[in-house]
Parts: C-alpha cells; sequence; structure tokens
C-alpha cells in the first residue's frame, strides 16, 4: 500500500448489546514513501488513537445506561410510593426542607404583613394628629417653629409664616436659617438645640430689628418673649417617630414659640409715662395751690388786687386739677361702659360757639384769632350736648396751645352727605404734626415728644374725644396735618334730620 497524498482511514465499531457506537479516523499523510520504519510508526499512531476514541465512546455509551437505567428505577419506585399514599425514603428529607422552608416563609409573610399593617396605622394616626396639631397651632397667634436635630424646619404654623414671610407647603425640611434672616434668633436657636435636655426649657426676650423678610415683607421693629423648650425623641409630627420618648434622651428638635409683646412694652411705658406725667400735673397746681395759700396766711397780699390775683390763680390751677381729674374719670367710665349718654337734638353751630367762647381770653394772650364757619344750612342729631362739647373744647383748648402768636383757629360745621352726618372740624396754623406721630396722636397718653416744651398736657384730651365720638355716638373721628403749616381735626356724628337754617 502506498502513503503519500492519499488519506489513511481506519474505522472501528464499539458497542453494548442494543446499541452502540462507531470511530472513524481519516489522517492526511504527506511526503512518506512506503519505508517499512515509516509505515510501523504510523501503524502505531494509528493504533493509539483507535484505542482512545474507542474508550471514550464506550465510557458514554455506558453512562447512558446506567443514567437510564436509573431514571427508570426512580420513576418506578416514585409512582409505586405515590400510588399507595407514601413517599418514597431518597425523597423524604428533601420534602421535609421544602414543607419546613415553606411553613418558614409563611410566618415571615405573615409577620411582614402584620409590621405593614401596623405601620399603616400608625402612620394614619400620626397624619390625622399633625393634621389635629397643625389646626391648634394655626389657631394660636403666637409665632411656632418646630425643627429638628438638624436645624430643619418639621412643623410651623400660619403667624409664623406671616412673620418671616416663608411658604409653609414649600419650606418643609428647610434649614431654618434660609426661613428666618435672621442671624441672631437663628443662632439663638441652634445653640438650644446644641445644650438642650428633655426638659429644658428656656425663655428669653428677643428685639427682631427691622429688616426686609422674604417675599419683600418688611418686619417692624418688635419685641418677642421667646420660649424654646426640647423637642421629645418621637413627638407626634417628627418624621420618623414612634410615639414615645426614650428616658433620658432627646432627640434634639426644638419647638420655638414668639410671642409679640412689642404692644405691652409700649402700654407698658405710657403706663409709666403717664404715672410720671399725671404726678408731676398732679403736683404742678398743687404746689401752686398751695404756695399761694400760704402767702395768703401769712399777710404777703396786703391790698385787695393782690389777694385777688391770688385767689384768681388759685381757682385757675384748682380748675385744671379738676379738668385732669375728670378727663381721667370720664375715659374710665367710657371703657368701662358705664357712662350715662343724655341724648338731646344738638345744635352744633352753638355748641361749636360756645367753646370758642370758653377759649377766647388764652387766644387773646396770644393775638390768636378765632373763627367759625357753617353753611346755610345745619344739621342737627341726637347726642349728648355736654360731651360733644367736651369734644369741641378739646380740640379748639389744643389748636390754641400748639398755634404760635398771631395765628388763627377755625371751626367748620357742614354737613357730610357721604356718610349722613354732621361734620366739625378745626383747623389751625400751628406747628402741624410729623408724618412718624400721626397714626398715634388719638392714643391714650401719647404726646409728641418735641412738643412737650411747648405745652403742659396728659394726652388724655385726644383720646377722650376719640372715645366720645366713636364709642359713645358711634362717629368717626381723624387728622391731618403737615409740619409748619398747621392742621385739621375733625369729627363726624351722624344726624337725624334736616335743621334749621343757620342765623
Amino acid at each position: 500500500m502506498k502513503i503519500g497524498r492519499t488519506l489513511a482511514c481506519i474505522a472501528t465499531a464499539a458497542g453494548l448489546v442494543g446499541g452502540g457506537a462507531a470511530a472513524y479516523l481519516a489522517l492526511r499523510v504527506t511526503g512518506v514513501e512506503g519505508t517499512s520504519a515509516m509505515s510501523v510508526a504510523l501503524g502505531s499512531v494509528v493504533s493509539a488513537a483507535l484505542v482512545a476514541a474507542a474508550t471514550l465512546l464506550l465510557g458514554y455509551a455506558v453512562d447512558r445506561r446506567l443514567g437510564a437505567l436509573r431514571r427508570s428505577l426512580l420513576d418506578k419506585e416514585l409512582a409505586d410510593a405515590l400510588s399507595v399514599g407514601g413517599t418514597p425514603h431518597w425523597l423524604r428529607p428533601l420534602v421535609g426542607a421544602v414543607v419546613e422552608s415553606r411553613q418558614s416563609m409563611a410566618q415571615e409573610t405573615d409577620r411582614a404583613v402584620s409590621r405593614l399593617r401596623e405601620m399603616e396605622i400608625r402612620h394614619r394616626i400620626s397624619e390625622t394628629e399633625r393634621e389635629q396639631i397643625a389646626t391648634i397651632l394655626n389657631g394660636l397667634r403666637d409665632a411656632v417653629l418646630v425643627t429638628d436635630p438638624f436645624d430643619e424646619l418639621i412643623m410651623a404654623n400660619e403667624p409664623a409664616a406671616r412673620l418671616f414671610g416663608f411658604d409653609l407647603d414649600r419650606c418643609v425640611h428647610t434649614p431654618i436659617d434660609e426661613i428666618l434672616h435672621d442671624e441672631a434668633l437663628s443662632n439663638l436657636i441652634r445653640q438650644a438645640r446644641e445644650s438642650a435636655t428633655p426638659s429644658d426649657r428656656r425663655h428669653v426676650e428677643y428685639v427682631m430689628s427691622a429688616q426686609s423678610g422674604e417675599g419683600g415683607v418688611i418686619r417692624r421693629p418688635a419685641h418677642y418673649d421667646v420660649t424654646i423648650a426640647s423637642l421629645a425623641c418621637g413627638a407626634v409630627g417628627a418624621p420618623g417617630s414612634s410615639g414615645g420618648a426614650a428616658s433620658g434622651e432627646s432627640s434634639g428638635g426644638l419647638v420655638t414659640i414668639l410671642r409679640d409683646v412689642t404692644r405691652e412694652k409700649e402700654i407698658s411705658q405710657m403706663k409709666s409715662d403717664f404715672v410720671s406725667q399725671v404726678s408731676h400735673e398732679l403736683r404742678t397746681p398743687l404746689s401752686s395751690i398751695n404756695a399761694y395759700v400760704e402767702m395768703l396766711v401769712d399777710g404777703e397780699a396786703k391790698d385787695e388786687a393782690s389777694r385777688s390775683e391770688f385767689y384768681q390763680i388759685i381757682k385757675n390751677e384748682a380748675d385744671r386739677l379738676g379738668r385732669l381729674i375728670d378727663n381721667m374719670l370720664n375715659i374710665s367710665r367710657i371703657e368701662a361702659g358705664i357712662v350715662q349718654v343724655e341724648r338731646s337734638e344738638v345744635d352744633f353751630v352753638q355748641v361749636a360757639r360756645e367753646a370758642i367762647e370758653v377759649m377766647q381770653p388764652q387766644a387773646k394772650l396770644k393775638n390768636i384769632s378765632l373763627i367759625t364757619k357753617a353753611g346755610p344750612l345745619v344739621y342737627t342729631a341726637q347726642a349728648d350736648r355736654d360731651m360733644i362739647h367736651q369734644v369741641v373744647l378739646n380740640l379748639v383748648s389744643n389748636a390754641v396751645k400748639y398755634t404760635p402768636e398771631n395765628g388763627r383757629v377755625t371751626v367748620s360745621i357742614e354737613n357730610d352727605d357721604a356718610t349722613r352726618s354732621v361734620m366739625i372740624a378745626v383747623s389751625d396754623t400751628g406747628l402741624g404734626i410729623p408724618p412718624d406721630d400721626l397714626g398715634r396722636i388719638f392714643d391714650k397718653f401719647y404726646r409728641i415728644d418735641n412738643y412737650k416744651r411747648v405745652a403742659k398736657g396728659t394726652g388724655l384730651g385726644l383720646n377722650l374725644v376719640k372715645h366720645i365720638v366713636e364709642t359713645v355716638h358711634m362717629g368717626q373721628v381723624g387728622v391731618s396735618s403737615k409740619v409748619g403749616m398747621g392742621s385739621r381735626f375733625w369729627f363726624t356724628i351722624p344726624f337725624v334730620h334736616e335743621g334749621r337754617a343757620a342765623a
């Protein structure tokens, strides 16, 4: 046989009963020319390859047959066992493990479902409580801020939002210093949080300076009583709260309450000023009366003219003292609602003329002209005549006090069809009122600081005017003024019917 550019092909077969496998080997031989040595070597290689292939095929065939036999036996055993309601011995551990695992999974599922239900219930309760707390907080006049341990806002009420100019819905979980725009207050809250204990409660007085808040809100200077309390761990409304506080622990969160006490401070200061002013006003006429009485007792007034002068001074000071006491009593009665009102048809022109007549002597001392102006028709109204006289007299008296020499005071009476009222206005050419003081000029005890040396007073006259007009007669009172050009005080009293033509 010549082996060269040929293929040497060898085939063998291996198998078992009922099946078999065949091995086929093809070798390409090049450059071998029929020497016997080469032939022997080639035969050896071919034989080795055939043996290896046959062995592999034999193992594969045997494994397939054994696997099929094992599966057949297992299927038969399983079928026999299941047919009689049993479980194969080799399957029992696996079945037990599966059952145990399934029971464990069912228990875990039940526990998970139970926890989810509990969390849902807690969430609903928490949301309900949060809404209730929000409703309560929004009903307060005080500003309330609730912050977490990281100084971020978690709850606030509407007064706080108005005070600092922020949106409640958008500012939750926002750093408090970005909301307040007030470094001093932010530092106060942060320092309280860093040193807070569960039972810690701080009460400080804080003065908020005027500045622009969020959205251009201008905050006026104000005094606040600030209460800062530690927020118990798990307090309702705090994120992740569990509803309880651990003993001896603090969440680091805080509740900050700001109460505006500006008005109380102002009233307290006005009361102090009033006591001081009234003491001075009472002491001044009493001292004057006492001095002139002593001179009379000592016989220093040797002639009738001197004695008459002393008597007149004593009378004037006594009248001044009486007016002060009367004003105080009248205001107190009106505020308490126990004042007696005697209504009758009042002629306002006549009342104005009477008031001017009373003030004429003081006006002459400063050469001030007192003028009455009335329209062709005068309206009368059902009012307390004495009280209306007191109102006009107080306004004319103030005008004379604060009008320089050679000035003019005009009392005008006219109808106001818009309000169906009689309007009385007292105008002067006096000092005028600064714009900052116009809004408070009718407040009790209030006096313009720069004018205190110009004329004496207690700050009760205009407040009495306001009470008589607005509280007793349901009218209106107002003022307009320019510094250096004078003022115009007016009030209206609802009329009943048209009156007669003015004389």
